[in-house]
């Protein structure tokens, strides 16, 4: 089964449905017995930095850690990519799961916060996430706050006034500053993309 690591922040039924729309059957779930064995395990968007790591650091960044080691998928998600850098800035100074190196900061005061509403992508890099998608097709943004600089694991790149990294990849862990279940078809088959790459 793969689940959704539900740190109780937001609504994860559209994330679910999107999986459904290509017969991957997802469940969240904050119980680490089924955890230990998920498939896929997703950190989900919405919320705030600080409340998810608190949530996580209650047993579950072992968890995590453990998860990628044995090579298993791990998919983020607008704030569950966020999670996976070294520090947050948003409201305070967080330590996050630090699977890439770098820092979360607020955007720029110079352009309109938050981030909201589609943009493209650009495809630094070929990867067989992205079969069904093209170099600057647009995504669905929402988020105030990004990860600070372009690391060897950005493979995706947006502009909005500063670059923003849209998609990252190291072997078996992937994410996306963007919402690929609020971005329609594109979104859809992005998703198959990671499903053909990592399940």
């Amino acid at each position: 089964m793969n689940y959704i690591l539900d740190y109780k922040l937001g609504n994860q039924s559209s994330l679910i449905r999107a999986f459904q729309d290509i017969d991957v059957e997802v469940q969240s779930t904050d119980d680490p017995n089924k955890l230990k064995d998920s498939g896929l395990l997703i950190l989900p968007g919405v919320g705030a930095f600080r409340d998810a790591i608190d949530f996580i650091d209650n047993g579950y960044r072992e968890l995590i850690y453990e998860h990628v080691k044995k090579g298993r998928p791990l998919l983020g998600v607008c704030l569950g990519m966020q999670l996976m850098y070294e520090k947050s800035y948003e409201y305070g100074e967080y330590e996050g799961l630090g699977i890439f190196k770098g820092e979360i900061r607020k955007l720029e005061k110079s352009i309109k916060v938050p981030h909201m509403g589609w943009n493209q992508v650009e495809f630094l890099k070929e990867d067989d996430i992205f079969k069904y998608v093209n170099s600057l097709d647009y995504f669905y943004y929402v988020h105030s706050y990004y990860k600070d600089g372009i690391g060897p694991e950005v493979i995706g790149l947006t502009d909005y006034g500063c670059e923003i990294p849209g998609v990252v990849r190291r072997d078996n862990v992937v994410a996306f500053q963007f919402h690929p279940e609020k971005s329609s078809k594109k979104g859809i088959e992005l998703l198959r993309g990671v499903k053909e790459a990592l399940l």
